[in-house]
């Protein structure tokens, strides 16, 4: 199997995901990731996270994509320079994202920054 690794800047828009998901999934099934309709799915999820949430109220900032390989795991990570993880009452969305990232991962991971935003990183399984 294939080993891909890759660094993207991802403006902080609708309009970016669908680009940013297709280099992710291509990186991810290159690298042989047992179930890369899961790759998809998450990817896009939390992508589209970080689009939606993390800059309310505060500069917009291109979002950091990252996919490298172990022996056995795809690592996704989304990183952005927002607002951090904080309760919005007015969510567009139904607060299901992270539940749904968690079903289709191996494992998934949340953290706060160094000066400010929100790391998201997903574990997939090697075929």
């Amino acid at each position: 199997m294939a080993q891909c690794v890759l660094t993207r800047q991802v403006a902080p828009d609708a309009a970016s995901i669908g680009d940013a998901r297709r280099a992710v999934c291509g990186c991810a099934t290159a690298a042989g990731a047992a179930e890369p309709e899961h790759v998809a799915v998450a990817f896009s999820e939390a992508l589209t996270n970080a689009v939606v949430h993390a800059y309310v109220d505060v500069p917009r900032h291109d979002i950091e994509v990252t996919v490298h390989v172990t022996a056995s795991m795809v690592i996704v990570t989304v990183a952005d320079r927002g607002r951090g993880m904080q309760p919005r009452p007015d969510s567009p969305g139904m607060g299901l994202g992270l539940p749904l990232i968690a079903s289709l991962t191996e494992r998934f991971e949340v953290a706060e920054r160094p000066g400010g935003g929100t790391s998201l990183t997903l574990w997939f399984a090697r075929a």
